[in-house]
C-alpha cells in the first residue's frame, strides 16, 4: 500500500496542448515583419502564429515591436504575453545549455511581471545547473513571497531544505505559508505531507483529519492517513483509508484551475492548455 502511496503522488506528465484555431500565413523563418506589418493588429496575428508554431523567439521580436504602439490601457496585458514569450525563448535556451542567455530572459520575464512563477522556477533551476545553490533558493524564496501561493515554489524550496538536512525549516516553509493563507487547503496537504515525511505521525494525523473535514473527497488525504494508520499498526483502519482513496482515484494530485478562463487542471501548469495563457495555474 505504500507503494501505491508513492505512486499515487507522483507528478504527471505536462498536460496536452490545445488544438489551434486557424491561423494567418507567416513570413519565411527569420524573415523580418513588413513596415506595414508593425501595426498593433496585424503584428498580433502574426504573433499569434509564430506563438502557436512554436516559433518563441520570432514571436518575441513582433511582441516588442507591438508593445511600443498599443493603447496605453492594452499595455498590462500585452507585458503578461511578453513576460511569458520571455519564459520561453529562456526555456529553450536552458535545454540548449545557454545558461546565461536563460537567466537573462528569465529575468526578463520577472521584471515585467514580478509574480510570474514559471520564469522564478526556472530561473532557480539555472542558477543550480551553474553551481549556484544559494543564488536559486534565493529566487524561490522571493518568488513564495508573493500574493498567491505557488505550491511548485515551495515545492523547490522543501527540496533544498530536505537536501540540506534541515526538517525544521521544511515546516516552517509550509507553517509560514499558512500564517498568509490560512484557509487554503493546498498548504495545509503541504504541512501533513511534510509532518508524515519526518515521521512526526501525530502531528501528520490532526493536520489531515482537520482537512478531511473541509475536503472528504481527496483521495490523496484518505492515502496518508492510510499510511498513518499503517506506521502505528492499525491495519484493518489503515485498509478502509485506502480503499476510500481508491474509490476516489481519479483525481491524485492537488487540483488547480486556470484564474483566466476557469480551465481545471490536475497539477500545476506553466501554461494553460484552454486559454494558452501563462502563469495562471492556481490551486
Amino acid at each position: 500500500m505504500l507503494g501505491w502511496l508513492r505512486d499515487l503522488t507522483r507528478s504527471y506528465a505536462r498536460g496536452p496542448v490545445a488544438v489551434a484555431a486557424p491561423r494567418p500565413p507567416l513570413p519565411p523563418d527569420g524573415a523580418p515583419l513588413r513596415a506595414a506589418e508593425t501595426a498593433p493588429a496585424p503584428v498580433r496575428a502574426a504573433r499569434n502564429a509564430l506563438i502557436e508554431r512554436g516559433r518563441f523567439a520570432e514571436a518575441l521580436v513582433a511582441q516588442t515591436q507591438m508593445l511600443a504602439a498599443v493603447p496605453r490601457e492594452e499595455r498590462a496585458a500585452e507585458e503578461v504575453t511578453l513576460a511569458g514569450l520571455h519564459y520561453e525563448v529562456g526555456r529553450e535556451r536552458l535545454e540548449r545549455g545557454d545558461l546565461a542567455g536563460a537567466v537573462s530572459h528569465f529575468k526578463d520575464a520577472l521584471r515585467m511581471q514580478s509574480d510570474f512563477v514559471p520564469a522564478a522556477l526556472l530561473l532557480g533551476e539555472a542558477h543550480l545547473k551553474a553551481g549556484e545553490p544559494r543564488d536559486a533558493l534565493r529566487v524561490w524564496e522571493r518568488a513564495a513571497e508573493a500574493p498567491q501561493p505557488a505550491l511548485p515554489v515551495l515545492a523547490r524550496i522543501e527540496q533544498r531544505h530536505r537536501e540540506e538536512g534541515r526538517p525544521t525549516r521544511m515546516i516552517s516553509l509550509y507553517r509560514n505559508a499558512l500564517d498568509r493563507h490560512p484557509d487554503n487547503l493546498a498548504l495545509a496537504f503541504g504541512l501533513g505531507r511534510v509532518y508524515f515525511e519526518l515521521a512526526m505521525l501525530d502531528e501528520a494525523a490532526e493536520q489531515f483529519q482537520k482537512m478531511e473535514v473541509r475536503a472528504a473527497d481527496l483521495p490523496l488525504i484518505h492515502a496518508y492517513l492510510g499510511a498513518i494508520l499503517e506506521r502505528r499498526g492499525q491495519f484493518r483502519d489503515a485498509m478502509e483509508e485506502y480503499r476510500r482513496a481508491l474509490r476516489l482515484s481519479d483525481s491524485v494530485q492537488w487540483p488547480h484551475h486556470c484564474a483566466t478562463c476557469g480551465a481545471l487542471h490536475p497539477r500545476w501548469v506553466d501554461r494553460c492548455p484552454s486559454c494558452r495563457r501563462w502563469n495562471t495555474s492556481r490551486p
